[in-house]
């Protein structure tokens, strides 16, 4: 599959079906869950990161259950917006994910969607590093993904 642009992403979305948005890491990826109607994110679960080949059964098992129509996967751009190492390795996986699923998927900017969700959970959730630790990750796939909802509502 093609990757869309995130407004034609939402377009080619069947109807009642949800979207799942990944941030991956160099360990682990974050995984979020919107709802069908399109306008809450959710943070879903953390993966461990491996090789494609043993984790698409992960990703379809997830995609059969939450029937999903399609796929936001984090970008991380660098902090002037350029297109670095990291941002190429984030789109050919998301090329990868997106063919080996048949789903549609689009890239969305993830800069600072972890600092932004670890600022939260020290300041208003008062969470233990250990604790930040477990949780961070699929709650970042939320927050990029709920950016994703908000700027391509209708």
């Amino acid at each position: 599959m093609t990757l869309f642009n995130p407004h034609d992403l939402r377009n080619q979305l069947p109807a009642a079906h949800s979207i799942l948005g990944l941030d991956p890491g160099s360990k682990q990826i974050g995984v979020a869950l919107s709802d069908t109607a399109l306008m809450l994110a959710s943070p879903l679960t953390v993966l461990a990161r491996g090789k494609m080949k043993q984790m698409v059964p992960q990703f379809q098992t997830l995609c059969r259950k939450h029937e999903i129509g399609g796929i936001v996967v984090g970008l991380p751009l660098s902090l002037d917006g350029s297109f670095g190492p990291a941002a190429r390795a984030a789109s050919d996986w998301a090329n990868a994910l997106s063919e080996r699923l048949g789903l549609p998927a689009c890239l969305w900017d993830e800069r600072l969607s972890s600092s932004a969700v670890n600022r939260f959970l020290v300041q208003e959730a008062d969470m233990t590093r250990k604790r930040r630790g477990e949780v961070v990750d699929k709650m970042a796939a939320a927050y990029m993904l709920q950016g994703w909802l908000d700027a391509t509502a209708a």
